[in-house]
This record gives C-alpha cells, structure tokens and sequence, in this order.
C-alpha cells in the first residue's frame, strides 16, 4: 500500500536549519516527481521545492530559493528537504508529495511535519 511518511520537524529558532526526509513506499519511487508543499493555518497549500525522478532537475518557490535544497536517494526511497536560514515565514506543516511517471500519473500525500520558527 503506498505511504509517504514526513519526518524532522519541530521548534527551531530563526537561522537555524532542519532536514526534513519523506519515506515512500507502495509505488515506484524511482520513476516519480517527488515535491514538498507547505500550509500555514489560515493559508493554502503552496508548493516549495520539486525534484525530477532521477535528480536531474529541481525547482524551488522563490521565497525559499537560495536556503532551501530538494535532494533524493532512489536506492532508499527517500526524498529530503534541507532548510537553511529559517524564518519565521517558514512556520507551515509541511507535506511530501509523489506524482508517479507511470500511465496514471497519481498523486500521494504524505500526512505532514510540523515546522515552527521563533525564539
């Protein structure tokens, strides 16, 4: 059955970093766009970072571009998110996502990590 399970949230302080890793499985994790989204209370999902199937190619929203990098490790199905320089703006649960490359092209959510910045 397919699962995506987030990991490494908490409370941290404003410049300080946290990795985030998303644990899939029940599909093939090699052949999917991997994406992470964020949710602040009161506002809409907004996608953060993307990465293609291989790694070949990420994309990041510009409020986060510069402090935030999307990496994956096929052979382990994971895919991590390295947030550097954190403000509070950053406050969000944070959601991994699985398009898959296959003919229905599905998507999968994970259940979300909270991430809170402030001192």
């Amino acid at each position: 059955q397919v699962q995506l399970v987030e990991s490494g949230g908490g409370l941290v302080q404003p410049g300080g970093s946290l990795r985030l890793s998303c644990s899939a499985s029940g599909f093939t994790f090699s052949s999917s766009t991997m994406n992470w989204y964020r949710q602040a209370p009161g506002k809409e999902r907004d996608l953060v970072a993307s990465i293609t199937s291989t790694g070949d190619s990420t994309n990041y929203a510009d409020s986060v571009k510069g402090r935030f990098t999307i990496s994956r490790d096929n052979p382990k199905n994971t895919v991590y998110l390295q947030m550097n320089s954190l403000v509070p703006e950053d406050t969000a649960v944070y959601y991994c996502k699985a398009l898959t490359g296959g003919r229905n092209r599905l998507h999968y959510w994970g259940q979300g990590t909270q991430v809170i910045v402030s001192s």
